[in-house]
């Protein structure tokens, strides 16, 4: 039986949510949704932490062996305006998502509803044409002063979604640079891999056309564009942001194919939508010289488990 490829046009939207406004945030997300279906976008991607917002320059008031009552309320505020899955958000996102038809990724802050509630994550939510939530992926390894923040993931949601369009799965910034985590995702069979970041140095594209050459498969880079004067002038800690530049996020979004080639941007500087068609055969012809996972891989010299087991702190003994 002949195979039937896909041909998909992607979106990634480059731009900043109303910092530490979840309403308006969820307005302005459900426009761009909108915005790039109307262009014929079948996936759209969304930077990470898009809701309620990446803080950068903040510190939560935390030194070693020292928090601030300060940094406790912009705590407060930053967990207030985060969000439960499933929830009221995510409703709101299902809804925008069902009335477009189309494939959402987005970077959101997750609030821990099993347990205490007090935990946040960095989360990579999906959602289907129909509005339901398909999976989503939380951050293994917060980065740096992240871990201040964010908890860690565990492998339970190491995620590849098999869908009518392509296999849609990812990592979260530095994630990407874990070789592992990589592997976990090519071993899922990822076709279209999204990279939602906050990384907007030059070298960051290195990082992801390596991806693509490596994977073989489609990269979908996604960072925000952020000026310092978007932050809420009632916000505890602004003069933290005193030394920090203006453009605080100047992007770098990007689209790659399975060969390497740089299909839109890098946008930098500004907001904007990047789109791109994507030929799903594309990824077969790339691995005739090279398939990570199939005739390029030695498992008899290498091998990669992954616990996919989720992680509890509290079971009930049964």
């Amino acid at each position: 039986m002949k195979e039937k490829f896909s041909k998909v046009k992607v979106a990634v939207v480059q731009a900043a949510p109303v910092l530490f406004n979840l309403n308006a945030t969820l307005e302005k997300v459900c426009k761009l949704i909108s915005e790039a279906a109307n262009q014929g976008a079948q996936l759209i991607l969304f930077p990470e932490a898009f809701i309620p917002a990446y803080p950068r320059g903040l510190t939560f008031g935390n030194v070693i062996g020292d928090r601030s009552p300060e940094g406790r309320k912009v705590w407060q505020r930053y967990w207030e305006n985060s969000i439960d899955i499933p929830g009221s958000t995510t409703e709101i996102l299902s809804e925008a998502v069902k009335g477009s038809k189309v494939y959402l990724a987005i970077g959101v802050i997750e609030r821990d509803t099993q347990f205490s509630r007090g935990t946040l994550y960095c989360t990579l939510l999906y959602f289907g044409p129909d509005g339901k939530i398909l999976g989503k992926h939380r951050k293994i390894k917060p980065t740096a002063a992240e871990r201040l923040i964010w908890g860690e993931g565990d492998g339970s949601t190491l995620t590849v979604i098999d869908t009518d369009i392509a296999k849609i799965g990812g990592l979260i910034c530095w994630e990407n640079y874990m070789p592992l985590a990589r592997m976990a995702m090519y071993g899922k069979g990822v076709e279209i891999y999204l990279a939602p970041t906050a990384d907007h140095r030059d070298r960051w594209q290195a990082t992801m056309q390596h991806i693509a050459l490596e994977g073989r498969c489609y990269v979908l880079g996604c960072n925000q564009f952020v000026t310092k004067d978007m932050y809420p002038l009632d916000l505890e800690e602004l003069d933290k942001l005193e030394n920090q530049p203006e453009i605080m996020c100047r992007g770098g979004s990007v689209i790659i194919s399975p060969s390497g080639h740089v299909l839109a941007g890098p946008l930098y500087d500004k907001e904007g939508i990047l789109y791109a068609n994507l030929d799903l055969s594309k990824v077969i012809q790339s691995k005739l010289d090279f398939d990570v996972v199939g005739h390029y891989a030695r498992p008899d010299i290498f091998q990669l488990i992954i616990n996919e087991e989720p992680r509890f702190p509290v079971e009930k003994k049964k």
